[in-house]
């Protein structure tokens, strides 16, 4: 059965964004914007994240930090259409509902707001229930392949007799319904919907039905009934990982599997600009090598190496062959990708289950788009200008960090004062929806 959020959809008044700003001016890394320049008249601007694992949402998280402080003109919670997938299901669906990077970042990778802090051990809850089903079903398979052998043992092999018994294997090692779970209470927040319905811009979230092989778009029309929290569920269900998720009777996998972006979805929704983030690149371990860093053979680092090449190798080229496509299609589009780079050992061997790799990977990926956005300036510079929005060079030409440290690599007396700042946020926030209260109970009785 499928949950819904009836809360309506409530922007922020005025004071609670600025209780807002107090809690981004005061980072090290964020500082406030010049005002907002208007967008023109016809520019349409989407966001598509792509997937990757929490560690491809830890990278999101970061590049999205650099480009909400360096670009100007650009409001990454007030954007025309949010796609995202997988991984990046999670982190459009916060910004559509009003929760910013720096929210996130200290939400999912600190863990210090007030809000109830993102676990990683949601992810890693092994699918006891899923387990259970599988193991029930055994004696039945069994007794079922053994008939069948001797009923007719020259016929059909041995292993060829047995072989129903892989019905019996689990979907899943681990259990996802806890990020459910989590994002159905976040969403359940004042001025937060869980429901694509009640918020104020379109988000859109790709998974792939499992029998059919088809991509589905949760929050397209027909398909926005279904809870957002679920819906993220649905499309970083990876297979193998996670057991498919049932949604009015029929099962989804993670929505990687047919593409990598869904940018193509904003492109029809009439974005005009459309800026896209991949965390996931193929690993040139020669190039790295070159210049100091990575292994000289991948296969010295094992099957999950192995895999993870694999993996990055097709996705990344699926990729590459959509965005071309994009050129053609959508000629009056402009699409512009943010991503690793092919010799960046960083991002493809941290451990994305360590809080220490979370964090400094969240500076890398923050560090990394700051500099490709001052490499790429003068690219970039005309392009995002038709759409209204301005490279702040005198932003990136500053020497900028998400978190400073000592010498010993503890965190300096000013990210207390970040996490106090954080929490009065809280607080302010909650007198401006009491006040409002107050006000609308005046009003009714006068």
């Amino acid at each position: 059965m499928t949950k819904r959020v009836s809360s309506p959809r409530k922007r922020g008044a005025l004071p609670a964004r600025r209780a807002e700003a107090l809690r981004t001016s005061r980072s090290p890394a964020v500082a406030s914007k010049s005002p907002m320049r208007p967008k023109s008249p016809a520019s349409r601007v989407g966001l598509a994240l792509a997937g990757g694992g929490p560690l491809g949402a830890i990278y999101e998280l970061g590049a999205l930090l650099a480009l909400s402080e360096s670009l100007e003109g650009l409001d990454l919670n007030d954007l025309d259409v949010y796609v995202g997938v997988s991984a990046g299901g999670f982190i459009s669906a916060g910004l559509a509902n009003g929760l910013t990077p720096e929210r996130m970042r200290h939400m999912f990778i600190e863990s210090d707001t007030a809000e109830e802090p993102f676990a990683p051990e949601l992810l890693l809850k092994p699918a006891f229930r899923e387990y259970a089903m599988r193991a029930l079903s055994v004696p039945p398979l069994l007794l079922a392949s053994i008939w069948n052998y001797l009923a007719n043992p020259w016929g059909q092999g041995f292993f060829e007799s047995f072989q129903r018994l892989s019905r019996a294997i689990p979907t899943g090692i681990f259990n996802i319904s806890g990020i459910d779970r989590f994002l159905d209470r976040t969403y359940a927040a004042q001025g937060r919907s869980n429901d694509f319905r009640k918020l104020k811009r379109k988000l859109f979230l790709v998974a792939t039905d499992l029998d059919s092989g088809e991509s589905v778009v949760f929050g397209a029309p027909g398909w926005d009934h279904v809870p957002i929290s679920t819906a993220v569920q649905a499309s970083a269900a990876l297979p193998g990982m996670f057991p498919p998720v049932e949604i009015d009777g029929r099962h989804y996998v993670d929505g990687a599997l047919k593409k990598t972006l869904h940018a193509s979805v904003a492109l029809k929704e009439g974005a005009s600009l459309v800026l896209c983030v991949n965390p996931l690149v193929p690993f040139d371990s020669e190039l790295a090598v070159k210049r100091g860093a990575g292994r000289h053979k991948l296969v010295d680092g094992g099957l999950p190496v192995v895999l993870a090449q694999t993996f990055r190798s097709i996705i990344h080229s699926r990729m590459q062959v959509g965005l071309s496509k994009y050129k053609t299609d959508y000629r009056n589009a402009d699409v512009v990708l943010f991503e690793p780079n092919s010799d960046d050992a960083e991002m493809f061997f941290t451990n994305m289950f360590s809080y220490a790799s979370r964090r400094r990977l969240c500076e890398h990926a923050y560090e990394k788009t700051r500099t490709e956005l001052y490499r790429r300036r003068h690219e970039l510079g005309p392009i995002l200008a038709r759409h209204g929005i301005r490279i702040r060079l005198e932003a990136l030409k500053e020497k900028r960090s998400l978190v400073h440290h000592d010498v010993d690599g503890h965190a300096e007396k000013g990210d207390t004062f970040l996490a106090a700042s954080h929490r009065l946020g809280d607080a302010l926030d909650e007198l401006d929806r009491w006040m409002a209260r107050r006000r609308k109970t005046a009003d009714t009785k006068a």
